[in-house]
């Protein structure tokens, strides 16, 4: 073993630059390697390997042929093993590769499609709860963090956004359809969770209590947030305390996306621009969409005749 070390050292340690390369190449192979297999059964397979390992060098090491001899031979016979063991892990690994060599790579960047896929499934998961009248709460978290508000009064969750958990968790009778769901990035956060009430005065007889809540946690956060009503079906979407109402499944995906989706850097208004009479103007600063918003013009969409009791 030492002289194997001795033989390493002389072999791929002579300073030269691709000996470094060659070297980091392989660390960040063996990392991969270890992440792909993060969390599933393989690991207590290659604790066990590595032991074994260690047992055929320890009886290198003092001597022992028989032994030796007998985990050389186990060993031809162990590499179809390993092979059958880790099936799955290889299929992932080359599927992996192959998104890396994917043409849409270098079209659509992973943070936009992220956000397709969220508008898609909470789009989907609207549609379905809308069309069983169950109603529902769904908060996407933007920049404004809502951890503490998830921690304090929901229950974790932690799993990945598919539209199918969402209307298992907002069926009638679960623990926990009553509360809003938290979505943080494209996993679900949080369920069962109390969100703040608007502390504007709104008319009950039309805003329920899921859309009042709605409206509260979008005027303290930048959060989106989708309403299904429990009573009429309809499906609203509410920012910065403002209500577009009675949204079709590709109306809310478009309105999702846009509003999630990765945004250019914003480019900064001169003070002083000219005009098209040639004429220099002040600058004029676009206003700020964090500001009260007046009450009686919340709904932007047209209203539903029917009053909004959840």
């Amino acid at each position: 073993m030492i002289d194997a070390l001795r033989d390493f050292f002389e072999t791929y340690l002579r300073g030269s630059w691709t000996s470094i390369v060659d070297i980091l190449l392989v660390a960040f192979v063996i990392y991969w390697l270890f992440i792909l297999i993060r969390g599933t059964r393989a690991v207590r397979i290659v604790i066990g390997l590595s032991i074994l390992y260690l047992v055929y060098l320890a009886a290198i090491f003092f001597g022992f042929d028989l032994l030796r001899r007998l985990m050389e031979t186990a060993a031809v016979v162990g590499l179809f093993a390993v092979v059958v063991v880790f099936q799955p892990e290889l299929r992932r690994a080359l599927e992996q590769i192959g998104r890396i060599g994917s043409v849409n790579r270098f079209f659509v960047s992973a943070e936009v499609a992220g956000a397709e896929r969220v508008a898609r499934e909470i789009s989907r998961a609207s549609r379905i709860l809308a069309g069983s009248r169950h109603g529902a709460l769904i908060v996407l978290e933007r920049e404004t963090g809502l951890t503490d508000l998830a921690t304090e009064s929901g229950v974790p969750v932690h799993a990945d956004l598919r539209a199918e958990l969402l209307v298992t968790i907002f069926y009638r009778g679960t623990a926990l359809h009553d509360g809003a769901v938290i979505i943080s990035g494209d996993r679900i956060s949080a369920a069962g969770v109390l969100l703040p009430m608007s502390q504007t005065a709104l008319d009950s007889e039309r805003y329920g209590t899921r859309h009042r809540a709605a409206i509260g946690i979008s005027e303290q956060t930048d959060a989106v947030v989708v309403v299904v009503s429990e009573e009429t079906g309809s499906i609203s979407l509410v920012v910065r305390g403002r209500i577009e109402r009675n949204l079709t499944e590709d109306q809310l995906r478009r309105r999702i996306f846009n509003l999630i989706r990765p945004q250019p850097p914003r480019r900064a208004v001169p003070f002083l621009r000219r005009s098209l009479d040639g004429r220099w103007q002040v600058g004029r600063a676009e206003p700020d969409p964090a500001e009260p918003v007046d009450p009686e013009a919340r709904v932007v969409a047209a209203p539903d005749r029917g009053a909004l009791r959840r």
